[in-house]
C-alpha cells in the first residue's frame, strides 16, 4: 500500500504543478493504463478509480480481466509485449502507465520497453528484485518500485523503534509519525530549537481526541502528543528514539 500511495502522491503533485491554463485538460490527463491485474496492479487500479481517475486495466489472463472489468473504466485481454497491441489500445495517448507484472520478468522488461518506445511520459514499473529494478532503470523507466523490499524496510523501522509510521524517500529524507519525546514537551517548538538541536522539523501535531494540525514555532508540545517530523533519515531515527 505504501507504494500505491507514493504513486498517487506523485500523480497529484504533477497535476498541481501544471500552469493554470492547463488545468482545463485535467480530466483528459487523469488516465492511467495499468498492465497486470494481479494483487498489486488491481489494488493500485482500484485506488485510482476511487480517486476519480480513468483506468484502463490490461492482462493476458481472461479470468482476471473478467473479474475486475466492472470495477474499472475499461479492461481488456491483451499481450502488451506486442507493441502493436499497445498501439491499438491507444496506450501511447495516456500520460501515465504502470507495469504491474511481477511473475514474468521478461514480460515486464518487454512491456516497459514498448511503453518507452511509445513515449508515454510517466512510466512506473514493479520490480521483484534489485537486479530486475536495475534493468528497468537502465532501460529508462521513470519510476521503479520494489513493494516487498520497501515494505520490509518500513516495517523493520516500526518494529524496532518508537515510530508509529515511517516513509523514506529516495534522497535519504524521511517522514515519521511518533510520540513526542520528553525533551521537547512543555515548551513552544521555537524555544526547544528542535531543528537546530536534532536536525528535524516538526510539521504536524495531534493531541488525544483532536485532529492533526500544522505545527508552528508557538506550538507547545505536551506529553502524549503524536507529532509528524521530517528530516534526514538518520536524524529522524535518532529523534524518535529520544523517549
Amino acid at each position: 500500500m505504501a507504494d500505491v500511495l507514493h504513486f498517487l502522491h506523485f500523480l497529484r503533485r504533477r497535476r498541481d504543478e501544471r500552469p493554470a491554463e492547463t488545468h482545463a485538460r485535467t480530466t483528459a490527463d487523469q488516465r492511467v493504463a495499468v498492465i497486470g491485474l494481479g494483487r498489486f496492479g488491481y489494488s493500485l487500479a482500484n485506488e485510482l478509480m476511487q480517486r476519480g481517475w480513468d483506468v484502463l486495466g490490461l492482462d493476458t489472463d481472461p479470468r482476471l480481466v473478467q473479474k475486475h472489468s466492472d470495477a474499472l473504466t475499461h479492461a481488456a485481454v491483451a499481450d502488451c509485449t506486442d507493441a502493436e497491441a499497445l498501439r491499438q489500445l491507444g496506450v501511447h495517448e495516456f500520460t501515465s502507465a504502470v507495469v504491474a507484472i511481477g511473475s514474468d520478468i521478461e514480460a515486464s522488461i518487454l512491456v516497459s520497453a514498448n511503453l518507452l518506445e511509445a513515449r508515454v511520459p510517466n512510466i512506473w514499473a514493479k520490480a521483484v528484485s534489485r537486479q530486475h529494478g536495475q534493468i528497468l532503470e537502465r532501460l529508462g523507466v521513470h519510476h521503479v518500485v520494489l513493494p516487498e523490499h520497501e515494505m520490509g524496510e518500513r516495517v523493520a523501522h516500526l518494529v524496532t523503534g518508537r515510530m508509529l509510521d515511517f516513509i523514506e524517500f529516495d534522497d535519504d529524507y524521511a517522514l515519521v509519525k511518533t510520540i513526542a519525546p520528553t525533551a521537547i514537551t512543555g515548551l513552544p517548538l521555537g524555544h526547544s530549537q528542535v531543528r537546530g538541536r536534532y536536525g528535524v522539523t516538526v510539521v504536524g501535531i495531534k493531541r488525544p481526541g483532536e485532529d492533526f494540525t500544522y505545527a508552528t514555532a508557538e506550538t507547545v508540545v505536551q506529553k502524549g502528543d503524536v507529532i509528524v517530523v521530517t528530516g534526514k533519515t538518520h536524524a529522524v531515527e535518532s529523534f524518535a528514539e529520544l523517549g
